[in-house]
């Protein structure tokens, strides 16, 4: 039941040719940073997001499915998870990336149904 995460919901506006490198990143509750990567790949699009001095400069790599819209004239996206979530996320490591099933599996887990914050809507 992770692999939906990992795809955007068809009302998050996305359109594959726009880049959203350096794009702010809002949770429900304010700015969290930027995003720093992304793939559009399907059933693995995600965004890597720079939360800079927020967090001390942690990375948090976001499944798609987290995104509620992207606001393209305002360079913006939006997410469905708190400030505290994402800080509670599993940090990013670069050098297991989604390459590693069980790091990939951990983000699903996370972020999908059921996730242990048990915010987010199913």
């Amino acid at each position: 039941m992770t692999e939906n995460v990992w795809s955007y919901k068809p009302t998050a506006g996305r359109l594959t040719t726009t880049n959203l490198t350096g794009y702010k990143v809002e949770a429900t509750d304010g700015t969290i940073g930027k995003v720093d990567k992304h793939s559009d790949e399907v059933g693995d699009a995600y965004l890597v997001v720079d939360t800079g001095v927020w967090i001390f400069g942690k990375e948090v790599l976001l499944p798609a499915s987290t995104v509620v819209r992207i606001d393209e004239e305002e360079e913006k996206v939006y997410i469905d998870l708190t400030k505290e979530q994402i800080k509670d996320a599993p940090e990013f490591h670069r050098d297991k990336h989604l390459g590693d099933a069980g790091y990939r599996q951990e983000l699903g887990t996370y972020y999908g149904t059921g996730a242990p914050f048990g915010g987010r809507p199913a």
